[in-house]
């Protein structure tokens, strides 16, 4: 998400301001601390002019490969 976000120019202020949401949650996503709820992810996606897909995607592949190993 943060390649995406730099690549739309934005600051962490900015996204979060056209997301409804603080910079703090934005570091927080970035950072893999929090998962954005749908509604969130969606409004980030739009933002960036990407798919939640393209921004998340590889964060379900991981939690399931996790779970295989029993992590």
């Amino acid at each position: 998400m943060r390649r995406a976000r730099l690549m739309a120019e934005l600051t962490q202020a900015e996204l979060a301001a056209g997301t409804g949401v603080t910079r703090q949650t934005i570091v927080a996503v970035e950072a893999g601390d929090y998962a954005p709820s749908v509604y969130l992810a969606l409004a980030i996606a739009d933002r960036l002019s990407s798919t939640v897909e393209e921004l998340f995607g590889g964060v379900g592949e991981t939690i399931a490969a996790d779970a295989r190993e029993g992590m």
